[in-house]
């Protein structure tokens, strides 16, 4: 390597690590909002419905069904997530929101996994599960941090009832509920970010999206918004495969919501 080579290497090197505190300093004058996916990025939705499993399968004291894997269970209702909200976004079904999606997978797996005779409240009483997911360890006193200095509100694709129980039963100190079902949109569509925006009365370059998965991420700071990696390395259990971040890929990129309100000075 020449000297001058080895010279702009330096510099450049330089550069990058005085260009995430630059950011973060800029990102703490402009932002006003901090929008959160909740999924996986607030809420432990795998470890919740496990634990659920686990204890319902005590309850009834049935020896087939405390043969259950309800880790895979979780991760079968889970997977079918992405592909039910594709069947709105494409027009199979018209718009539906998301417990009504949920109680679809639901049906089919109960019949796959051997959940028989259950009566309809049992079945939806199982399928409002999803109203009752505990946070992360740290997703409480993080988010009760931010909210002294922030407006913040999830903007997830669960429906509002759906997050208001959630965050009763969770205790989560949202300002107030924002969702996809408010735009008719289900997250990365354009109207679902940009509905919670102008609710706000904001501008886009105000608001922060945070969450813990990439692909939301990208699609907020494709329609202007600011951009707040979660790391969450357990969210489809031990060894299961976690988005990761480098420095300076996202606005701020944090360990847990603790991080990024340090991050952001609150």
């Amino acid at each position: 390597m020449t000297r001058r080579k080895f010279t702009k290497a330096v510099s450049i090197g330089t550069a990058s690590r005085m260009l995430a505190p630059a950011l973060r300093a800029q990102t703490r004058t402009t932002v006003k909002a901090i929008l959160f996916d909740t999924f996986g990025t607030v809420v432990d939705w795998r470890g919740s419905i496990i634990a659920e499993g686990l204890a319902w399968s005590g309850a009834i004291g049935d020896a087939k069904d405390s043969t259950i894997d309800w880790a895979r269970f979780a991760d079968r209702w889970r997977d079918g997530y992405a592909p039910a909200m594709e069947r709105v976004r494409t027009g199979d079904l018209p718009w539906t929101k998301l417990d009504d999606l949920h109680r679809i997978l639901l049906d089919d797996l109960m019949q796959e996994f051997g959940m028989n005779g259950l009566s309809e409240a049992e079945i939806d009483h199982w399928n409002k599960v999803w109203h009752r997911l505990k946070p992360w360890p740290d997703a409480v006193a993080g988010l009760t941090r931010l909210k002294k200095k922030y407006i913040i509100a999830p903007l997830s694709n669960g429906n509002v009832s759906l997050l208001t129980d959630m965050a009763k039963n969770a205790g989560l100190p949202w300002d107030l509920i924002l969702s996809a079902e408010l735009a008719k949109h289900y997250k990365p569509d354009r109207e679902a970010y940009l509905t919670a925006v102008d609710l706000l009365g904001l501008k886009p370059a105000e608001v922060m999206m945070a969450a813990a998965h990439s692909g939301d991420l990208r699609a907020a700071a494709s329609f202007g918004l600011r951009t707040g990696f979660i790391y969450r390395p357990n969210e489809r259990g031990p060894g299961g495969k976690a988005d990761h971040a480098k420095p300076g890929e996202f606005d701020v990129v944090s360990n847990d919501i603790g991080d990024l309100a340090t991050q952001l000075g609150a």
